[in-house]
C-alpha cells in the first residue's frame, strides 16, 4: 500500500485496540458489548440529533474508533461517556467544517453552470488535471469507489475493501479524504482560471 493512503489511517481500529476499549467498559466481555453498543446507540442519536443523521452511523463510528485510539495509545479515561461525548464534539466541528467546504465548492460549480459550456469545459479541465495530480493509487481507489450506481456500488466498495485488506469504513474514509483533496484542487483551480 502506498504511503498516500497509509499514512493516515486513523478509522482503522486494531483488535488490540477494541479489546482494550471493551475491557474499559466492563471485565465481563458480554456486559462490556453491551456497554459499548449503548454507547454506539448514544452517539448515533447525538449525531443525527445535529442534522447528521444521513452520515449518524459512520460518525459515531469514528467517534468509538477515536476513543479506542487513544486508550490503546495509554490514555487514561475515567468516564467513558463524557470521554466520548467530548470526542463527538470535535468529530461534529470536523463534519460541518467539511460541509461548509464542499458547500463552497458546490456553490462554486453551480454558479459556473449558469454560464454555459466555456465554464463547464473549465470545470472539467480542472477535474482532469486535479485527477492526474493524485498518486496512482489515489487516483485508482477514487475512480473505483464512484464507478458503479445503487447495488454494483456496494458490491465494489466490498471488494475493494477485501482487495485492499481494510474494513469498509477505513474504505469510506479514505474515498472521503481524496474526494476532499480533489474538490478542494478543483476549486482553487476555478479560482485560478477566474484571476486570470
Amino acid at each position: 500500500m502506498n504511503s498516500t493512503l497509509s499514512s493516515k489511517e486513523e478509522s482503522a481500529l486494531t483488535q488490540q485496540a477494541f479489546d482494550k476499549l471493551l475491557a474499559c467498559f466492563d471485565s465481563d466481555r458480554e456486559r462490556a458489548g453491551e456497554k459499548y453498543q449503548s454507547l454506539r446507540c448514544k452517539l448515533v442519536k447525538f449525531f443525527e440529533w445535529r442534522a447528521c443523521a444521513v452520515a449518524a452511523l459512520d460518525l459515531a463510528d469514528e467517534t468509538i474508533n477515536r476513543v479506542a485510539r487513544r486508550i490503546d495509545e495509554g490514555e487514561i479515561v475515567r468516564n467513558h461517556s463524557n470521554y466520548a461525548y467530548g470526542v463527538a464534539r470535535m468529530v461534529y466541528l470536523e463534519r460541518m467544517k467539511t460541509l461548509k467546504r464542499e458547500e463552497a465548492a458546490r456553490e462554486i460549480v453551480l454558479t459556473e453552470t449558469d454560464t454555459e459550456d466555456v465554464h463547464a469545459k473549465e470545470r472539467l479541465e480542472c477535474f482532469e488535471s486535479c485527477l492526474k495530480k493524485l498518486s496512482d493509487e489515489s487516483r485508482e481507489l477514487i475512480v473505483a469507489y464512484y464507478r458503479e450506481q445503487r447495488r454494483a456500488k456496494i458490491q465494489l466498495r466490498r471488494e475493494l475493501a477485501q482487495r485492499l485488506g481494510i474494513p469498509l469504513n477505513a474504505l469510506r474514509i479514505r474515498a472521503h479524504r481524496i474526494r476532499t483533496k480533489l474538490e478542494e484542487c478543483v476549486v482553487n483551480c476555478l479560482q485560478q482560471s477566474h484571476a486570470r
